[in-house]
């Protein structure tokens, strides 16, 4: 049976570049994959052909022959590998270039990859580390330097974090031949894996640090500074690069990641970068009025005027005696907010007052002669 046009076959006009050849392909690789199709002989041949029409127009000397001749350029053996058309030694490239892409983490591609990536010394990122660390809300108002211990891993200072007794080093693997992975045909495709030997270090150690046994790092505990800066919030993150785990083998260090949480505090409660105090007066400095000293987060006095008549839970601001904004000169406010106690433990002659007070205070009590008048009213209606 004649061939078909290999444009034909993937689907292109005449003369397509490559970008629209490996489009193509990629699309009708999906469709066609012998593993999406149980096996189908239909489809197994137009995968073969597929790729025998792909294998020549992607390569720029093949597509430019087939371009003047048509198949007959590669007939009598031009241009094919021993494994038939479109199954030479340039198959396993095309498929390498394709399906790396298209079922990379089926095969381990990424994997093994990233076992490249280590680089021929084995050498492995230490991991992130995280500390929580508690402060009050003055050292939040101030910022401070902490200091904090934390165990950790460390690079060996017998080894200098190779992991090989001194005087010894690792050597290149000898089943992966130092790349950290090997590879596997199974049918069209070569799956790759790490390696088994070396655990896709791509080195191993015949005589390993009697410190470390090999891991080129050991657990210390470390003293370190911490610079907390003013106006932080709760669940603040501080990072402290390169002071997390050691690396494996001599790789970098990871970070530390400080964690900040408040303690509560005996006044101020916080909302961003305001604060809200709330203080208690005497039924009589409500009712006269009067000044009041009120703390702030500075450790100083503020004077408050309380009004004549001053409500419970009636606010005050202190404009710019809050908190500061991190990393800006700006500061929130301070709320006063009252609230009126009513006393306890009166004396006879207390109680006689108060009782000659409220004989003459209907007037005084707008809120609460209001109130009881609306429910007279309203027992009325049923008595009614």
């Amino acid at each position: 049976m004649a061939k078909r046009d290999y444009y034909e076959v993937l689907g292109v006009a005449k003369g397509a570049d490559e970008k629209a050849l490996k489009t193509a392909y990629r699309n009708l690789a999906k469709k066609l994959h012998p593993d999406a199709n149980h096996g189908s002989s239909e489809t197994d041949a137009k995968f073969k052909e597929l790729n025998e029409a792909y294998d020549v127009l992607k390569d720029p000397q093949k597509k430019a022959a087939y371009d003047r001749f048509g198949h007959q350029a590669f007939e009598q053996g031009g241009g094919r590998g021993p494994g038939g058309p479109g199954f030479g030694p340039e198959f396993n490239s095309s498929m390498s270039d394709i399906f790396e892409d298209l079922f990379g983490d089926f095969m381990g591609g990424n994997r093994g990859r990233q076992q490249r990536g280590r680089g021929p010394s084995g050498a492995q990122r230490g991991s992130d580390l995280r500390y929580n660390l508690e402060i009050n809300l003055t050292e939040a108002f101030s910022g401070k330097t902490a200091q904090v211990r934390v165990p950790a891993s460390v690079a060996c200072e017998i080894c200098k974090g190779s992991g090989a007794k001194p005087g010894t080093q690792p050597t290149t693997c000898r089943t992966c031949g130092g790349a950290g992975a090997v590879r596997a045909q199974q049918g069209f495709f070569t799956v790759e894996r790490a390696c088994p030997t070396c655990g896709g270090r791509g080195q191993v150690i015949a005589d390993p640090c009697t410190a470390c046994h090999g891991q080129g790092r050991v657990t210390k505990e470390r003293n370190l500074s911490v610079n907390i800066p003013a106006g932080v919030e709760d669940g603040t993150r501080i990072r402290l690069a390169g002071e997390g785990e050691a690396g494996l083998r001599g790789g970098p260090s990871g970070d530390l990641y400080i964690f900040l949480s408040m303690r509560p505090h005996e006044f101020f409660k916080r909302d961003g970068a305001d604060l809200y105090c709330e203080v208690p007066i005497s039924m009589a400095t409500a009712s006269l009025g009067g000044e009041i000293e009120v703390p702030t987060i500075d450790g100083r006095k503020a004077r408050v005027s309380i009004p004549e008549g001053a409500q419970n839970d009636k606010q005050f601001r202190l404009k710019g005696k809050g908190m500061p904004v991190l990393r800006s000169a700006q500061h929130g406010d301070m709320y006063i907010q009252v609230s009126v106690e009513t006393p306890v433990n009166l004396t006879r002659r207390q109680k006689e007052l108060l009782r000659e007070f409220d004989k003459d205070s209907g007037q005084n009590s707008p809120e609460s002669a209001g109130f009881f008048a609306k429910a007279k009213a309203f027992w009325d209606g049923f008595s009614g």
